[in-house]
């Protein structure tokens, strides 16, 4: 992963490592509040798979254009793609070169993505589980690498920081001992 000084971490208000899932359900439609929709990886689909392959779920079709929070892996790649991260519902090491577009990302991968001002900083790798919360978006699009994604999320400016020196000292280091 390319590291700079202008590097990002996830901050600890906006980003928090978790011990475990969120709760949330998937009955009825989403509350019509201020307060963010607690959404879960595991509920973007109706369960189980039936003849018609994945079917995105009602909940997750309502929470579209809204706020919501979700928990999840941040995506561990080889080369990072500046402005935005993947996170899914289970620790994932990508090898772009090695796997190429054949990757073991699972369909619920949520391309998260960095403010405007954001889009030349890479996202450190964060172990363990993350919640974050931005703005949904539902639906097929092609991202700039040519891959097609199905659920993006768009954080708020305040949502990352730069990291200090001491930080990425600590995080180069953390590389290094991976076990």
């Amino acid at each position: 992963m390319r590291l700079a000084a202008r590097a990002a971490a996830l901050t600890l208000i906006a980003t928090l490592a978790l011990g475990a899932p969120a709760q949330s359900s998937d009955t009825g439609p989403a509350p019509e509040s201020s307060q963010p929709v607690a959404l879960r990886l595991q509920d973007f689909f109706h369960m189980p798979v039936g003849a018609k392959g994945l079917v995105i779920s009602e909940r997750l079709r309502q929470a579209q254009g809204r706020q919501v929070r979700i928990t999840g892996y941040v995506v561990q790649q080889e080369v990072a793609n500046l402005g935005q991260f993947l996170l899914t519902p289970r620790p994932v090491l990508m090898s772009q070169h090695a796997d190429g577009e054949a990757d073991d990302l699972p369909p619920a991968t949520v391309f998260v993505r960095l403010d405007a001002d954001q889009k030349d900083w890479a996202v450190a790798h964060a172990r363990g589980l993350v919640e974050v919360t931005g703005t949904l978006e539902v639906g097929r699009q092609e991202e700039r690498d040519g891959r097609v994604s199905w659920f993006r999320l768009q954080l708020a400016p305040e949502a990352i920081r730069a990291m200090s020196r001491f930080e990425v000292t600590q995080y180069m280091h953390s590389l290094q001992h991976t076990h």
